[in-house]
């Protein structure tokens, strides 16, 4: 018996080295963690349970009979990220580059199967060549069978996948379909063809930085939710927004009580919004003023700028922020940010996470380039993500709520659960002066005329007890006092009962 033990020890000795110790120390060279040196910053100390540690690839073409690593390039199990369960692979770069082939494959969708039974989040770490080329087509089918498990397991468990080096072809369309894509600068990138292909076919002459590295992703076409400088940071920040989210799609989010008192006065608020109405003013201090300790985890901070979103807490229950920035396009919706909000609502919705929207927001983005590019039908987006949703929603129009976008925003007519306005609202089909150039355009020459009209509109139309008298508004509340009513709003509505019709699933306008 104890030579079989310590043929067994032998066995794991060699399984965890990977490719082994140069490989490794190229690794670090790199400025990058080895595959277990990750799980071992985002789990919890002693908590991982590995699977298939022994599994080997069953090729025997290019000579790849007589090259067989235990482990296969990837690390799988479960664990737990302060003592809340949690399944995770970790794609060795040192064995085969963590190219993936079918044993590779098996290993992450086992992992992926047994989360969706006990209802657990995956975590994947990302970093691998692409497919393994020596087996062909049955590489390809493996990615096949993890991309089939992604949407299984979509709205059921949470996905979260963190891009720590290379994932390109068609690797990428795994992590595209979780919830969220975290990258590190400088040593991860993503992109369906690498730039020697693009130079082929294009005859573009682009790095592979520029082409799809984490600040490309994150600030240009919203594929990546945050970008972080190293590994350590990037594995530390994930550990942190994971206590935001629930196991599964039945469970509540984590509650951590807090301090801060729920019936917290903030009097700056009452002086934020400047008395011009053209004047923007930051949305990310009403938020850190109004969430619990003031603080605000957002997500996709540099991509979209005139829309917010991210996790903060309110009396210790995680919520879902969505607002409109007024320092970028004056808080206009565009085709980015409809996107960018509609996805992010729609999370929020498939795990039990309410929604607090914060609005100020003059209408559509004007012009050719939003037309042509379907702003029409990305704008329904984030309609539809609304107007689907059944948790909890709380809105606050701090300004303005113009037009279409008005509707969007989570208002009442989408059944809004309480929405509340700040005295200086203004609920109009349009801004006042632009409504009376056009309804009294007859008296354009008269600049005297113009501004009683204008007056008149504001104080017909474009107030907020207007909307108040209609119920559209549920309260006019002082500007300080946004916290307190929030957090009572969100204790009444805490075992909130909502059922959309029975269906196979909706169409949302992609």
């Amino acid at each position: 018996m104890h030579d079989i033990i310590q043929q067994l020890e032998q066995k794991r000795a060699k399984a965890r080295l990977g490719g082994g110790e140069k490989r490794i120390a190229a690794q670090h060279g790199r400025g990058k963690l080895a595959a277990r040196e990750r799980l071992e910053l985002l789990l919890d100390d002693g908590s991982f349970e590995e699977w298939d540690m022994f599994v080997e690839h069953r090729c025997a073409d290019f000579g790849m009979a007589d090259n067989k690593i235990p482990g296969d390039g990837v690390v799988t199990g479960y664990g737990t990220i302060n003592g809340r369960l949690v399944f995770v692979f970790s794609q060795d770069f040192t064995v085969f580059g963590g190219a993936l082939s079918e044993a590779h494959a098996e290993k992450i969708c086992k992992i992926m199967d047994q989360a969706m039974k006990v209802g657990a989040p995956v975590i994947g770490l990302n970093d691998s060549g692409g497919a393994r080329i020596q087996e062909g087509v049955a590489s390809l089918g493996g990615y096949a069978e993890v991309f089939q498990r992604n949407v299984l397991a979509s709205g059921v468990v949470p996905q979260i996948s963190m891009i720590m080096g290379p994932c390109a072809g068609g690797a990428v369309y795994s992590p595209a379909m979780t919830d969220f894509v975290f990258m590190v600068r400088d040593s991860s990138y993503m992109f369906v063809t690498g730039p020697e292909v693009v130079k082929t076919v294009t005859q573009e002459e682009v790095t592979a930085e520029t082409l799809g590295g984490a600040t490309t992703h994150t600030s240009k076409s919203g594929v990546a939710d945050l970008a972080f400088d190293n590994d350590v940071d990037a594995l530390l920040m994930l550990r942190r927004m994971f206590n935001y989210l629930p196991l599964n799609n039945r469970d509540k989010p984590p509650v951590r009580k807090s301090d801060d008192p729920t019936d917290r006065l903030e009097p700056s608020l009452d002086t934020l919004v400047p008395d011009n109405p053209n004047r923007p003013y930051d949305m990310k201090e009403l938020i850190a003023k109004t969430v619990d300790d003031f603080d605000f985890f957002e997500l996709q901070p540099d991509y979209a700028k005139n829309i917010i979103i991210g996790f903060a807490r309110m009396d210790g229950f995680p919520v879902g922020i969505v607002a409109n920035q007024p320092l970028v396009l004056a808080g206009c919706l565009d085709i980015k940010s409809s996107i960018k909000a509609a996805r992010f609502v729609r999370f929020c919705d498939a795990f039990n996470i309410p929604v607090i929207t914060f609005v100020d927001v003059p209408g559509f983005m004007p012009g050719t380039a939003q037309e042509y590019g379907g702003i029409i039908k990305h704008g329904a987006k984030l309609l539809y993500a609304y107007a689907e949703c059944t948790v909890p929603k709380v809105t606050v129009i701090t300004r303005k709520a113009y037009g279409g976008a008005y509707d969007v925003m989570s208002s009442k007519h989408l059944r809004g659960d309480v929405n509340l306005a700040w005295p200086n609202a203004e609920i109009a089909v349009m801004g006042a002066k632009g409504a009376v150039e056009i309804i009294f355009r007859e008296e354009k020459n008269d600049p005297a005329k113009l501004a009683a009209r204008e007056a008149e509109y504001k104080a017909k139309f474009a107030n907020v007890f207007v909307a108040g008298a209609r119920g559209y508004v549920d309260d006019v509340i002082q500007p300080h006092e946004t916290r307190k009513r929030i957090c009572r709003s969100l204790a009444m509505l805490r075992n909130k009962k909502l059922d959309n019709p029975w269906r196979k699933h909706g169409n949302i306008p992609l």
